[in-house]
């Protein structure tokens, strides 16, 4: 039952030499446990899991971490609770069923609570349709490009995300003590946020207005530097790395220590409050003047920076476009027999896959709309989604990262200028266009996902057709529980109320009013944020990290590059390169767990909340019950005088576990 190999060949990432072919892990005549009771369970419950946590964190910083790498290291950690250990074909099912989960989340929570922002009616049964066709269309355009992506381009494209899944499916063949740090974490990180924000022990955001001149110098400038000192946000700093955090925070910096101090300096001129904001800037607290403001700054920078990363895939979606048109039309001619590894659904089934789909489509904007829209709706789904799973995937394979939030602005804006066009504005017309974009979105996140999935599949040597048709598994189950973790986290937390970011269905719905309604439009704001987009990549610096940073508040990104920063010291905290990687990599286990138990902990606390029962958790800022509803009282005065201070010793103990736990590696 167990493969003869426990690494990947060598050349399983260069390219290949004339008549030399790839003979992956598990050869194609070798047979052995793949889709099984195991297997398909486990998968499943691993996209519930992950949705949930998922969508918290997601909607909470605006960063959807990928689920792929933990979901294979807990595959690798549960085989060895079986009297037979998984084979790594069944991890490999599990990874790729479970990994539906971050596609889904990216495709529902990008778009979904534009609805609730604006004020939209929709209900569970709409999100599930939304991302569940969506994520059946991801697949179906995908299949017959796997050839093209895992076999023809071998060794030509990197694939990074697959990579690292693959290393890690591959070492647990050798032993499961991967798992430990991750499960270490996953507890750490519960406990830590259920004491910051269950309990409240400390303050979760750290202000650092208990120093006099920072103090001083917000009175004065309104400049407040901010850290929301959370496991989760920590964890995510040192999975995303250095250079990308200190891009993410040179923007926030960028507007809380630039904007918002010049907007206040210069609303001491202006008596009368001046659009869009209701109060004089003079009145404004540092907090006003960027929900009123330099947020729209923040979103015409993260508009122009998707509408570069298009004209930049340009000459990529071109070639996609026209190979996958061939693929869909005509197929490839393969053997009448092929081998086990390069089985895929058939050409026929595919075919009928989508048409199906459409047809579900095309029902469902009858049932938001009429004839002529669904019409419409049904298109324009079918086009961009075949134009843009492509370009997603290669994205994906060149540089590990997915343009989610720029194709699917693009998709909003295109379909809210036909829609118009064709007589439908309003609250239908931006229902429409959003629930169209929901579709899209999730189309090419869930393609990004899955052809990470065939990669890993290729390299160990699983059978593609397993994994097509319970990928599917997974989009069901993943699209079943994202409508009722986006409720839940509504009714718990009000997306009207910003208590979550959600940054990029802010953007979808600012957008889509300024498009669908009559109402005044910040252009000098947007066209401010643009220009910074425009010049930061004239300049060679990524633009949508740093409109990101600019968009999102200070507090949500000054933790990313303190985890950032950790990372970078634990990469040179030896001489031996080896040894260097190796805790790095523990590192990210350890950070990877923060990830998940911080994530899953704030659903937890959110349905606590939703059951009205997190009144009897607080110690440090009691709940009091006003007009029947429990609400925020006084702090206690311990936590008044140092909250802060315990949130900035607890916050530093934290980074010093991970450093040490890290540097445990041999």
């Amino acid at each position: 039952m167990e493969t003869s190999k426990k690494s990947l060949p060598p050349e399983a990432y260069r390219e290949l030499g004339p008549g030399e072919k790839y003979v992956p892990l598990v050869p194609a005549e070798k047979i052995i446990p793949e889709v099984t009771v195991r297997s398909v369970l486990w998968g499943l419950f691993m996209a519930v899991f992950f949705t949930f946590s998922m969508a918290y964190l997601g909607l909470k910083v605006g960063t959807v971490p990928e689920a792929a790498i933990p979901i294979a290291i807990l595959a690798v950690g549960i085989g060895y609770a079986y009297s037979r250990k998984n084979t790594i074909l069944e991890n490999v099912i599990i990874q790729s069923i479970g990994a539906a989960s971050g596609a889904l989340v990216a495709g529902a929570i990008f778009t979904i609570p534009a609805l609730f922002i604006i004020g939209l009616p929709i209900d569970i049964f709409k999100i599930f349709l939304s991302t569940f066709l969506g994520g059946c269309l991801g697949i179906l355009f995908l299949i017959p490009l796997r050839r093209y992506f895992c076999v023809e381009q071998h060794g030509k494209l990197p694939f990074p995300e697959a990579t690292a899944t693959t290393e890690i499916l591959v070492s647990g063949e050798g032993g499961g003590d991967q798992a430990k740090p991750l499960i270490l974490g996953v507890v750490i990180s519960g406990i830590y946020e259920f004491l910051a924000i269950g309990v409240r022990l400390w303050d979760e955001i750290i202000t650092f207005r208990f120093l006099p001149f920072m103090d001083k110098l917000a009175e004065k400038s309104k400049m407040v530097l901010k850290i929301d000192a959370l496991s989760a946000f920590l964890g995510l700093g040192y999975v995303i790395g250095l250079r990308y955090n200190a891009i993410i925070v040179a923007g926030g910096l960028l507007s809380h220590f630039g904007f918002i101090p010049v907007i206040w300096f210069l609303g001491q001129h202006f008596p009368e409050a001046v659009y869009p904001g209701k109060i004089p800037i003079a009145e404004m607290s540092e907090v006003q003047i960027f929900t009123t403001y330099v947020r729209n700054i923040g979103i015409g920078a993260i508009f122009m920076a998707g509408v570069l990363g298009i004209i930049k895939s340009m000459p990529i979606m071109a070639r996609a476009f026209s190979l996958g048109f061939k693929e869909i039309l005509k197929g490839k001619q393969v053997a009448a027999e092929p081998v086990r590894t390069d089985r895929d659904l058939k050409m026929s089934t595919i075919i009928t896959g989508i048409l199906l789909t459409a047809l579900a489509i095309f029902f469902y904007f009858m049932w938001i709309s009429n004839l002529k829209f669904a019409l419409i709706g049904v298109v324009i789904c079918l086009l961009l989604s075949f134009l843009f799973t492509t370009v997603a995937a290669t994205a994906i394979a060149i540089v590990g990262t997915n343009p989610v939030s720029g194709m699917t602005l693009i998709t909003i804006i295109l379909s809210s200028v036909i829609l118009i066009g064709a007589g439908l504005s309003g609250n239908e017309g931006m229902a429409v266009a959003l629930l169209i974009g929901a579709v899209v979105c999730t189309a090419l996140a869930v393609s990004g996902s899955f052809i990470t999935d065939l990669k890993i599949g290729y390299w160990i040597g699983a059978t593609p057709r397993n994994q097509e048709r319970f990928k599917f598994a997974g989009i069901l189950v993943s699209a079943l529980t994202v409508g009722v973790a986006i409720f839940i986290l509504d009714k718990a937390f009000s997306f009207q109320s910003g208590a979550l970011a959600a940054p990029q269905a802010n953007l979808m719905a600012a957008v889509i009013k300024s498009l669908m309604s009559r109402e005044p439009v910040t252009w000098l704001l947007y066209g401010i944020g643009a220009s910074i987009a425009i010049v930061a990549e004239l300049c060679k610096i990524p633009p949508l990290p740093l409109a990101l940073g600019m968009y999102l508040p200070l507090h949500l990104t000054t933790p990313l590059l303190v985890g950032g920063f950790l990372s970078h010291l634990v990469k040179k905290s030896s001489p031996d390169r080896e040894v260097a990687e190796k805790r790095h990599n523990r590192g990210m286990l350890i950070s990877s767990g923060f990830i998940a138990g911080g994530a899953l902990m704030g659903v937890v606390l959110a349905v606590l909340k939703l059951a009205n029962l997190d009144h009897y958790l607080s110690l440090g800022i009691p709940m009091v019950l006003e007009n029947g509803k429990w609400v925020d009282g006084l702090p206690a005065s311990w936590y008044t005088q140092y909250g802060q201070i315990i949130s900035l010793a607890v916050f530093i103990l934290l980074i010093g576990f991970v450093y040490l736990q890290s540097k445990k590696a041999k």
